[in-house]
């Protein structure tokens, strides 16, 4: 389950367009942050995507990338032209296929690699999606099928593209913007694929005004009680509008550390009082197996966009990095596996993470104040770098990485000279939940393993 937003000019403070996503999957289903440099294809290569081969383009886009370890595609990125595209699982009364094909993630990364604005990274998802078709596993431990959706956006314009099977409807974004795991295009639409509207037509959907309400035709109200994918948009929007005209990046990330009216005023909030899922997704028991593991957020400029990624989970507990102009993160360890790796960025975050949970409202309250404290700093180091060019900015943004390491090996050794709480935060269920998991990554024991 994930939340993508995005807020163009008129909804923002500065007229800048704005997007953020959280990227939620299987808790130990580790998400690396790279770039994938510009490639040049000879003419009848080919491509291979997660699980099928494609036509290979001639020229490519540089491209950031926030990606499971194991796919080829990217949950969210952005490339070397200023477009930003993020994913959303999507549930219809069309069953989604099984049959591997193309993925949303592999989707993104092709939109990312080939499309130079969003408009036309809009025209490279669907006319594949049309070639190929979605489909395929794209579950860690657990197998999960699913049709997507998109928010695609650079510095002029941005896009809702929601799927089912080799269907597609597009909605041009006039303000602020979430998507969450529910359709949610209705009768105002940009573009829909000629497919689509024939079987609207031949089902009777179509109205006297030649209008068509795709998500009210389309959704799976079980799955989306389930997801509660309605909900967490509506949330994302409230939060958004509570700000319209003024919106900033740091409204943004905020809206993306969000935990729910559940939470609002409830100094002891933790995961295990959280009846419905949130836009800062935490794992419990049962059929919540998911979390935030990565996110991302940008600025987009003509010319300058800017972004910031967390390469770790629970963005409540994750400082979100700046990446200079050259889309290379500073180096941050190896690529993440679903085994521990103690010289990993996801795994060192992990292991803080999994201590905080066991008492999580009193480590939030008490470092929420310092996160967002080096937060202002690394902002205000990167603005006095941006204008100094491409070299100054990717130093600038190596000091934060290197800030931003030292805070979190101290959030670390706080905690783990602490004395264990007698009960975890997250219950007994919660408690042995994580604790299998930590044991199938390999993970030195935790408090929160304790019951």
């Amino acid at each position: 389950m994930c939340d993508t937003l995005t807020a163009l000019g008129p909804a923002t403070a500065d007229g800048r367009t704005l997007f953020a996503k959280n990227s939620d999957r299987e808790r130990n289903e580790a998400q690396g942050v790279a770039f994938s440099p510009a490639r040049r294809s000879a003419p009848g290569a080919r491509l291979r995507a997660t699980y099928i081969e494609i036509a290979e383009v001639p020229q490519t886009h540089g491209c950031l990338l926030s990606r499971p370890f194991w796919m080829w595609g990217a949950e969210m990125g952005a490339n070397d032209r200023g477009v930003v595209i993020g994913n959303e699982a999507m549930h219809a009364l069309v069953p989604p296929s099984r049959t591997p094909a193309l993925t949303g993630m592999d989707l993104v990364r092709l939109g990312l690699e080939r499309g130079a604005t969003a408009r036309a990274a809009v025209a490279v998802i669907t006319g594949l999606l049309e070639q190929h078709g979605q489909g395929g596993n794209c579950g860690h431990l657990n197998p999960f099928h699913y049709h997507n959706g998109f928010i695609i956006a650079d510095a002029a314009e941005a896009y809702v593209l929601e799927t089912v099977g080799r269907w597609w409807i597009v909605e041009q974004v006039t303000g602020a913007r979430a998507l969450s795991n529910a359709l949610s295009i209705g009768r105002r639409h940009h573009a829909i694929s000629p497919a689509l509207r024939d079987h609207a037509r031949t089902c009777g959907w179509i109205d006297r005004d030649d209008g068509f309400d795709f998500a009210g035709h389309l959704i799976d109200p079980d799955k989306d009680a389930a997801t509660f994918g309605r909900g967490r948009c509506a949330r994302a929007t409230a939060l958004l509008g509570q700000r319209a005209g003024a919106l900033t990046l740091p409204d943004l990330m905020a809206v993306l550390r969000d935990h729910g009216a559940e939470a609002e005023g409830d100094t002891d909030w933790s995961p295990r009082k959280t009846r419905v899922r949130s836009i800062c997704m935490h794992a419990a028991s049962g059929a919540r197996r998911s979390q935030s593991v990565a996110a991302m957020a940008s600025e987009l400029m003509p010319g300058a966009p800017r972004h910031w990624v967390t390469a770790t989970s629970a963005t409540c507990l994750s400082l979100f990095r700046p990446v200079g102009p050259s889309l290379t993160p500073p180096p941050h360890g190896p690529p993440p596996t679903d085994r521990f790796d103690p010289e990993s960025l996801w795994w060192r975050h992990e292991r803080f993470h999994r201590q905080a949970l066991a008492d999580v409202p009193v480590v939030l309250a008490e470092l929420a104040p310092e996160r967002d404290a080096a937060e202002a700093r690394f902002r205000a180091r990167m603005d006095a770098a941006w204008g100094q060019g491409e070299g100054a900015a990717d130093a600038a943004a190596a000091d934060c990485w290197a800030e931003a390491d030292a805070l979190e090996a101290q959030w670390h050794d706080r905690l783990a000279a602490r004395p264990r709480p007698r009960h975890s935060a997250l219950g007994r269920s919660g408690a042995l939940a994580w604790a299998r998991l930590n044991t199938a990554a390999g993970l030195p024991s935790s408090p929160s393993d304790r019951r």
